[in-house]
């Protein structure tokens, strides 16, 4: 069985997975005693349970549904994601109904406290607390890098999986001075998915106590579905020093000024308790200013990054128009890029995750280089076909060709890439890799 599973854009359904999963860690040896049995997942008849509420298919996920979570697993997850919308909503009286039910269907007592705790998160209606959010004037200096740094770029990868550790440590093959993660930490960002999901593996594959190379991690939807706060204090204890990432956007600048990488704040407005699929997200106005002062009154090569797209063939952005037909960019982002474009400096590339594919595309929208790589660790499974264009997208743009993923034991590939930042005026090189192989290079 993979340790792999489905992860979804509703925050609820996220909140949900957060607390099968840290229930999991806590009492693993109850969920033995209840009777689910030796390698059997609590996690992941969660899953289930979850993706059959998102009404994805069973065909997609037939790795994690499937027979042999035990009825425990099942009728435990399906009465708890009940019980945490009853709670979230306010209705108590249905709550106290399905705590009922669940006690008399055997399921640990704990199962439902955690649910309680994880509700805690939200208010009536699923709003949620006032997240963290730095503006520019509170903290806007760049962070100065070494000349011709290596750095890893990587995204939606803090999954706490198998797969995930093993994208850690081929990163660390290739030897990076800095890892830049573009965001999501599974399922909700909440304290502990950011310190054992994230924190504890890096510290521990890299061994950051003598070796503490510099962390940075932009802000993804998935890490504020719980508020925001612990990604917050995650991103406060990262770095010491003049490495400090002090805000959800930033921007690292080589020593030799050749080089800059612009990292914007997408996660924060993608946050939609009632339409999260119909999310268009942006970027703050005064948060625009201070990307557009640091491209203006830069003479090197700027590089973007962000968890949202630009632009994409195969994810839908947005709401379809009246006639049904659906934009394949944000127009929001666009807006953003035309603005940083009209200072009349170099824009050389724009690397993104969020979809959690690997997509290496054609010029598009007069951006030379868009590059999704949010294939770091969240699977997707060979039935999904993350490479179907959307058929009623309009001007979708084009992949290069010979740049799409394997699939391998029914998973489509993971990976990364490799930025090489050139020096004395030399360009930049970027390998993409994919399950420890490099299937594409470029310079610029």
């Amino acid at each position: 069985m993979t340790d792999e599973m489905p992860t979804f854009r509703d925050h609820f359904l996220s909140i949900f997975q957060s607390a099968a999963a840290q229930y999991e860690r806590t009492t693993q040896t109850d969920i033995v005693e209840e009777g689910l049995g030796e390698g059997q997942s609590f996690a992941m008849a969660a899953a289930a349970v979850a993706a059959q509420r998102a009404q994805q298919t069973v065909e997609a996920h037939s790795d994690v549904i499937e027979e042999g979570f035990g009825d425990i697993a099942r009728v435990c997850s399906a009465l708890g994601l009940r019980y945490l919308e009853a709670l979230v909503t306010g209705d108590e009286a249905g709550a106290a109904l399905l705590a009922e039910q669940m006690e008399v269907s055997t399921c640990d007592p704990k199962w439902g406290r955690t649910l309680r705790e994880y509700s805690d998160y939200f208010g009536w209606d699923g709003t949620r607390r006032q997240i963290p959010y730095l503006k520019p004037t509170e903290a806007s200096r760049p962070i100065e890098i070494k000349t011709g740094a290596t750095i890893a770029l990587f995204g939606d990868w803090a999954a706490g999986t198998k797969t995930a550790r093993k994208t850690l440590e081929s990163i660390k093959a290739f030897s990076p001075d800095i890892l830049v993660h573009l965001g999501d930490i599974y399922y909700s960002g909440t304290e502990a998915e950011c310190a054992v999901n994230f924190e504890d593996v890096i510290e521990d594959v890299f061994d950051r106590k003598d070796n503490p190379l510099p962390v940075f991690t932009l802000a993804g939807n998935h890490d504020m579905y719980s508020g925001g706060i612990a990604y917050y204090d995650l991103i406060r204890r990262l770095n010491r020093g003049r490495q400090s990432q002090i805000s959800s956007f930033f921007c690292l600048r080589s020593s030799d000024a050749q080089w800059q990488l612009l990292a914007m704040d997408t996660g924060l407005h993608d946050y939609s308790p009632l339409s999260v699929g119909d999310a268009l997200t942006f970027v703050e106005k005064e948060e625009q200013a201070w990307l557009e002062a640091r491209v203006a009154e830069f003479d090197g090569k700027s590089i973007l990054l962000s968890h949202h797209q630009l632009f994409s063939a195969f994810s839908k952005i947005g709401k379809p128009a009246a006639d049904g037909r659906l934009t394949t960019h944000n127009p929001n982002l666009l807006s953003l890029f035309k603005r940083l474009k009209s200072t009349g400096r170099s824009i050389s590339a724009w690397f993104w995750g969020h979809e959690h594919n690997l997509c290496i595309y054609q010029p598009h929208l007069d951006l030379e280089r868009g590059r999704c790589i949010g294939h770091g660790a969240v699977p997707i499974f060979e039935g999904e076909n993350p490479y179907q264009l959307l058929e009623e997208g309009v001007d979708p743009p084009l992949l290069i060709e010979g740049t799409k993923l394997k699939v391998e034991q029914g998973v489509y590939e993971h990976g990364f890439a490799i930025l090489r930042l050139g020096k004395n005026g030399s360009l930049a090189n970027v390998d993409y890799v994919a399950n420890g192989r490099i299937i594409f290079t470029e310079s610029f």
